[in-house]
């Protein structure tokens, strides 16, 4: 996890998964020496349900971890909290997993040396107000991103269905597939539901109420998303958090342009799920996945800029001449822009990009190192 260091708050965005490109130790090494160097902080994330033979490896990575300078680990599990203390002095954070949701078990942790409780998704915003005045110890909350059926993600269906352990880094989203229900034995009626799929977390206009209750760091989960959903994500939220630090408030009409933002990006509905009562009924995603709302794809890295001259542009998803894209800066609003020509590096015209491929465009002002995005349905 890459937390911005942000103005009187946090934000991470969270990825924990098996089936992905993980760090090696060189690329961690790397990667903590440049967040370091943005000002940025590195936690890592150990909160897999580790059994023993995964703890006989452990005490190396710690050392390694150690050496390299990370800031904090997420952990679930007792054992592991108690072997991190014993093989290095590295900050511990407690993991959703371990489903923390009240002050008592919030002083219990503190007490066996954790520094900040990542609570149970079950919790409210009043919860983590009266865990954070009765316990004393940073929280940080969820506040934007896919939720789950079970209790803070303690999930198995993915083990009997998939053969994939869920807490380990391996699920399968099981719980999003569409379900026939057996209604009489005799003629076999069936009735098919997506009845496990929970509708998707946006917490964004309660966003004060975060601040007022103490909480500490907003958490985005980013389990398997895309570059795009990363980087609109912490764009958003960072910029929110960054105009109440300056305006104490968020009457404005900013707060407009990042609801446009948050549905840009692939997602089911949105709801404030537990954050203000208790999830119901009414949080049941019971549709395909696809639930019509807005979707940009993203078609490229600026990686490098010549003034007044071209852009480099490292592509992800072909688009060509005419098309309509948008650039998201890093702060201030996006920037919509038309493709009138397109090179290749010797400069050659091209009708089409590809993939994998880097191309010339045209300079424009307002352009960094930074992603484009086009409208999945522009052709």
């Amino acid at each position: 996890e890459i937390m911005p260091s942000l103005v009187g708050s946090e934000m991470c965005i969270r990825d924990r998964r098996s089936a992905a490109d993980n760090f090696t130790q060189e690329e961690l090494r790397q990667g903590v020496e440049f967040a370091h160097a943005k000002g940025s902080v590195v936690y890592v994330v150990l909160n897999g349900f580790l059994h023993d033979q995964d703890l006989d490896e452990l005490e190396a990575f710690l050392v390694f971890l150690e050496e390299v300078k990370i800031d904090a680990v997420i952990v679930s599990d007792l054992g592991v909290i108690e072997k991190v203390k014993q093989c290095s002095n590295i900050e511990v954070h407690l993991s959703t997993q371990a489903s923390c949701v009240n002050a008592h078990s919030a002083k219990l942790w503190k007490k066996m040396g954790v520094t900040r409780v990542v609570l149970g998704r079950e919790a409210s915003v009043e919860d983590a107000r009266i865990i954070k005045q009765n316990a004393d110890i940073e929280v940080e909350m969820f506040i934007h991103g896919s939720m789950c059926m079970a209790y803070s993600g303690n999930c198995v269906i993915s083990n009997f269905t998939q053969g994939r352990d869920s807490n380990r880094g391996g699920c399968a989203h099981s719980c999003r597939f569409e379900y026939g229900l057996e209604i009489d034995q005799t003629d076999l009626e069936k009735k098919k539901q997506f009845f496990m799929s929970s509708k998707d977390l946006n917490g964004l206009r309660l966003l004060e109420d975060f601040i007022k209750a103490g909480v500490d760091s907003v958490k985005v989960e980013g389990r398997m998303k895309s570059h795009l959903y990363a980087a609109t994500m912490s764009k958003v939220y960072s910029e929110a958090l960054n105009y109440y630090e300056e305006h104490k408030s968020f009457l404005s009409d900013q707060l407009e342009e990042w609801d446009k933002e948050l549905a840009k990006v692939t997602h089911r509905t949105y709801a404030p799920v537990n954050l203000v009562e208790k999830a119901g009924e009414e949080t049941i995603f019971n549709e395909r996945e696809h639930d019509g709302s807005a979707q940009y794809i993203m078609i490229g890295r600026i990686v490098d800029t010549l003034k007044n001259e071209f852009i480099i542009v490292e592509v992800r998803n072909a688009f060509g001449p005419g098309d309509t894209i948008e650039i998201l800066p890093f702060s201030a609003s996006v920037i919509e822009h038309k493709v009138e020509s397109i090179t290749n590096l010797m400069g050659n015209d091209i009708k089409r990009t590809k993939p994998s491929t880097l191309v010339k465009l045209p300079y424009f002002e307002a352009v960094s190192y930074t992603h484009l995005r086009a409208h999945e349905t522009r052709h």
